[in-house]
């Protein structure tokens, strides 16, 4: 089973904390499971009262007035419950221009894109309709995968519903597996006040969130479009470079498998199989391997292969179980191989079938990978004959049962 491992920094790995559940929800929610939506007309009209509602606008322009359309008003979302977009930072003008991509969206390696939450109020009463304790929220996940989901929060108090989501879904566009990188200090808050943005705080990427404002970051945010704003950040994926394959045999078999089945005294060999996935020369490719209780290195049998030493050469094998072993550099697409020998023995193990996991890990520009390959150990435990039933009840003999099976 491979498993992807993100290096990360201890800032990073506090992000998004405690909003998990949730962000499971795909599209777009709030917690009073499912909001009436309103059209400019219904707003017009005074259908919301004095009930404080974000984001639930449905309207792709045809209630305006004539007026209102000779005057240039157009509303920024035709339907503001999918109010999170992403577009690759390198295009658009930053101006109404910009195409923001919503829903699906598949993502390349190189790029950093720009994710944008609108945030409005939609009572038209203004300072006499002001949404209380606003804040923004953003689930941003640190696992690798082929896809990554991103869920925007908006949340308000007084709101009806108080709690407001919309996810982005990114996949890779090649396929590969990669992971989403915040870019620390990108956070900003765009309205008519802060025309170029006020920078916000990085607690937008945690359970904390941020709060919002008009003219002050305070929580209050008046109704109407006059008083909306946008949530910005940055992220870049850093996609998988480092493939590893991990795998295993009994010494003169031919074939290599993911797992096998031995007994104490067998000799198994494995094989770590690294290649570079990168698009570009990947230097100082680091293995190491973990070996389980219960199985023993025999020294003096790990070598290395690649296409330059197709017969193999002798690894540093101390620092390939401790510290990790450098393999070299490879081109795109290179690979190489180590082989090592050993044998399973019983220190430990537990009477019935034992699964002893290998694991082997691989690292290079800063992308870690790992996957494993099991041998499996059944152990027979030698029990005492139960004695025949003795007709006395109170004499009766107990048998002692197999230990718990573990690994």
């Amino acid at each position: 089973m491979k498993k992807a491992l993100k290096i990360v920094s201890v800032a990073t790995l506090s992000v998004a904390a405690g909003i998990a559940a949730v962000s499971t929800v795909y599209g777009w929610g709030d917690n009073a499971g499912g909001r009436p939506t309103y059209s400019i007309a219904d707003i017009n009209a005074g259908k919301l009262g004095d009930k404080i509602v974000m984001n639930s606008i449905k309207d792709d322009d045809s209630s305006l007035t004539e007026a209102e359309r000779q005057s240039g008003v157009t509303t920024p979302l035709t339907d503001e419950r999918s109010f999170i977009g992403i577009r690759d930072e390198a295009t658009g003008d930053h101006g109404k221009n910009n195409v923001w991509n919503i829903g699906n969206v598949n993502i390349e390696e190189g790029k950093t894109y720009i994710v944008r939450m609108y945030v409005h109020n939609n009572n038209p009463k203004g300072v006499n309709a002001i949404a209380k304790d606003v804040t923004a929220q953003v689930d941003l996940p640190n696992l690798v995968s082929k896809e990554a989901r991103i869920t925007g929060f908006i949340n308000a108090s007084n709101a009806t519903p108080s709690r407001y989501w919309d996810s982005l879904n990114l996949k890779s566009a090649d396929d590969r597996s990669f992971y989403l990188d915040y870019v620390e200090g990108s956070a900003l808050f765009e309205n008519n006040v802060w025309k170029n943005g006020i920078t916000l705080s990085d607690n937008l990427v945690t359970s904390a969130g941020v709060k919002l404002g008009y003219d002050k970051l305070d929580g209050n945010l008046p109704g109407c479009y006059q008083y909306a704003g946008y949530v910005t950040f940055k992220v870049k994926p850093v996609f998988e470079n480092t493939s590893i394959m991990k795998k295993v045999r009994k010494q003169g078999d031919q074939e290599w498998k993911e797992s096998v089945d031995a007994k104490v005294g067998d000799t198994v060999e494995y094989q770590i199989h690294y290649k570079n996935l990168n698009n570009s020369r990947v230097e100082n490719v680091m293995i190491k391997d973990s070996l389980p209780t219960n199985m023993e290195y025999i020294k003096g049998t790990t070598t290395l292969y690649r296409s330059d030493i197709p017969n193999g050469a002798t690894s540093n094998e101390d620092s390939l179980f401790t510290n990790a072993v450098n393999i070299g550099n490879y081109a795109v697409k290179g690979d190489g191989y180590i082989r090592f020998l050993a044998k399973v023995v019983d220190k430990n193990l537990a009477c019935g079938n034992n699964r002893l996991i290998n694991w082997a890990k691989a690292s290079a520009n800063g992308f870690a990978i790992q996957d494993n390959a099991d041998v499996y150990v059944n152990k027979v435990c030698n029990e005492t004959p139960n004695s025949k039933a003795n007709p006395n009840p109170r004499t009766n003999s107990n048998s002692k049962g197999a230990s718990k099976d573990w690994s």
